[in-house]
This record gives structure tokens, C-alpha cells and sequence, in this order.
């Protein structure tokens, strides 16, 4: 027990070291504020007016030159659906017959009930299951 004191006394120090800084030390206030920079920026590429800018790209329509680019903008259903799939969890349909429940014997109806076939949604990791295989499986 008593070598791990100064082990627990040495992390409880490093702790408190990293506390002992203030914002200012790692922000500092006398710096540049977002609209200089984002000046400065502009003024670098040779563009003076921001909201010409704005307006231009903003109004931009698709040319004939420019390609469609619905196929390569990502967004997060399709990002996440392409890289980790779901695997197929199968929906199973049980038939409970007629039957009579507890020690009063009370009727109970025949029911149909539906539940996965696993326990939890699983999901594939990248690579790990072919594309091709996927977009065939049930919906159910």
C-alpha cells in the first residue's frame, strides 16, 4: 500500500498543475478579432467588397460547365449508411396458442407477436461487408 502513494500524490500534483494557467495564457485578449482577419483575407486575395462576394456565390446557378455534384456532397445519412452499414436483423413472428395462465387457470387468447431476431442493431465496420450484399437485404 505504501508505494502507491507517492504515485496517487504525483498524479493529484500534475492535476493540479494543469488548473493553474488562466484563460489568458492560452487566449490571449490583445489578438486579432474575426472580422480583421477575415478582412485581411479578403484584402490577401485581391477581393475588397465581402458582400459582392456573398451575393455572387449565393446566386450562382449550374452551367452548362459545371457537373452536377449530388453524387459526391456528403451529408450524414449517406456517409454513415456507406460506411457502416446496418446488418440485417430479421423480423420474427411467434404464434402464442390458446392456453390457460396462472394457478386461477384464466383463458388467455391465441395472439401473434413480432420481435428481432438479435437482441440489438449491429453494424458493420468499413470494408467489412460488401456493398452489393447490403442493397438486397429485407426491409423487415
Amino acid at each position: 500500500m505504501q508505494p502507491q502513494i507517492p504515485n496517487l500524490l504525483l498524479i493529484v500534483l500534475i492535476s493540479l498543475a494543469g488548473c493553474a494557467g488562466g484563460k489568458d495564457s492560452i487566449l490571449p485578449a490583445d489578438g486579432a478579432t474575426m472580422k480583421s482577419i477575415y478582412s485581411a483575407h479578403f484584402n490577401d486575395i485581391g477581393l475588397r467588397d465581402t458582400e459582392h462576394v456573398r451575393k455572387e456565390l449565393k446566386n450562382r446557378s449550374i452551367e452548362a460547365d459545371d457537373a452536377d455534384l449530388s453524387g459526391y456532397v456528403r451529408d450524414a445519412y449517406v456517409e454513415l449508411d456507406t460506411h457502416f452499414p446496418r446488418l440485417p436483423n430479421p423480423t420474427l413472428v411467434m404464434f402464442v396458442f390458446p392456453h390457460l395462465a396462472g394457478a386461477e387457470r384464466v383463458p388467455v387468447p391465441g395472439y401473434a407477436t413480432t420481435f428481432p431476431m438479435y437482441r440489438q442493431v449491429e453494424y458493420a465496420l468499413p470494408g467489412e461487408v460488401p456493398t452489393k450484399a447490403l442493397t438486397k437485404r429485407s426491409t423487415n
